[in-house]
């Protein structure tokens, strides 16, 4: 390490011992009620939206999601910032939350290439189901001619905008505005097979070229309900230009907690042909284009991982599962040469 590499780690590490900077409109006492709701009403699922924007939030310096913190809530912020914070302090090969970090930039990444393969055939949809408290339709410079929708609980989508509101409301030097060309929020759960029909009231059009964006939430949904899922999304691809982006678990993964976790594949690029997808692309955290040079140790859990087999279910120096996150890409048309 150089003496200026050095440095720049010392003034890094030192930031971390200072305490958590929270957004004023965070304390305010009406945004601190939304967020005592989600706390005292909303089961594991719903609150991981809240676990899922702080990890966004506290990885800002490269998401660049200024609507993260107030969506997170206090409570998930200061929980992820302790962690994060004697990661750094202990030199940890992994710091927590970098696998959220890699995942929202390699999906932010694949919906921009996504969207750009579209060319100029027309108007086109980004659907994020599972939305939960992604702010894309906010900070992606792709969106702004994409129709967005977002699909989710009923009672989540409507503390989300409220959050939003007072947000909005608050940000006197910073200006929060929508870049997408539009946004709908669907209320439907994906459990109920009426999802894709809400949808379609709310404008959908099945023959529009799309892009589907099903970032953290297969492997909360039964096998039954997954493939379900899936299913729909492939029919879609008989009629349009069609564009899946996915994180799938492994068995192994699923096994942390069965009693949250439940669908997982340990070859999803296997599994998607057979629904009507073509043109898999899988990786890995760690890999090439799921890196984004967040993984500075190469010695960090995930490059071990890659080095193995896919089929080895127990790394051989030490027995532990083979727990694996997959970033996959499918996509499909009408002439299957999409």
């Amino acid at each position: 390490m150089s003496e200026e590499e050095a440095h720049q780690k010392s003034m890094a590490d030192s930031a971390w011992l200072e305490e958590l900077q929270l957004p004023q409109v965070l304390i305010s006492e009406r945004v601190r009620s939304l967020h005592a709701a989600i706390e005292q009403e909303w089961d594991y699922l719903r609150r991981s939206a809240c676990q899922t924007a702080a990890g966004r939030a506290l990885w800002n310096h490269v998401i660049h999601d200024p609507l993260a913190a107030v969506l997170a809530g206090e409570s998930y912020l200061r929980s992820l910032y302790e962690k994060m914070r004697q990661d750094r302090l202990s030199n940890a090969r992994e710091v927590s939350g970098v696998i959220l970090a890699v995942r929202t930039l390699w999906f932010d990444s694949r919906i921009e290439a996504a969207i750009n393969s579209f060319g100029d055939r027309g108007a086109h949809q980004v659907v994020l189901l599972g939305a939960g408290m992604d702010a894309r339709a906010y900070r992606l410079s792709c969106l702004k001619e994409s129709i967005v929708f977002e699909v989710d609980f009923h009672e989540l989508l409507q503390i989300k905008a409220s959050l939003l509101k007072e947000m909005m409301a608050s940000s006197k030097d910073q200006q929060i505005v929508m870049i997408a060309k539009s946004l709908v929020r669907v209320a439907a759960d994906l459990r109920e097979g009426d999802w894709i029909e809400e949808l379609q009231k709310r404008g959908f059009v099945p023959t529009r070229n799309t892009v589907w964006v099903l970032e953290g939430i297969l492997y909360y949904l039964s096998h039954l309900h997954a493939m379900q899922v899936l299913e729909v999304i492939a029919a879609n691809c008989t009629l349009t230009h069609t564009v899946l982006l996915a994180d799938f678990m492994n068995k192994s993964s699923v096994s942390l907690s069965n009693s949250t976790f439940h669908f997982y594949s340990d070859w999803p690029d296997h599994l998607l042909p057979t629904l009507g997808y073509c043109h898999v692309k899988l990786s890995q955290i760690g890999d090439p284009d799921a890196h984004f040079g967040l993984l500075h140790d190469p010695q960090n859990l995930f490059n071990k991982l890659r080095s193995l087999p896919r089929s080895m279910e127990t790394h051989p120096e030490d027995g532990t599962p083979c727990r694996r996150l997959y970033l996959v890409e499918a996509s499909g048309g009408p002439s299957q040469d999409s």
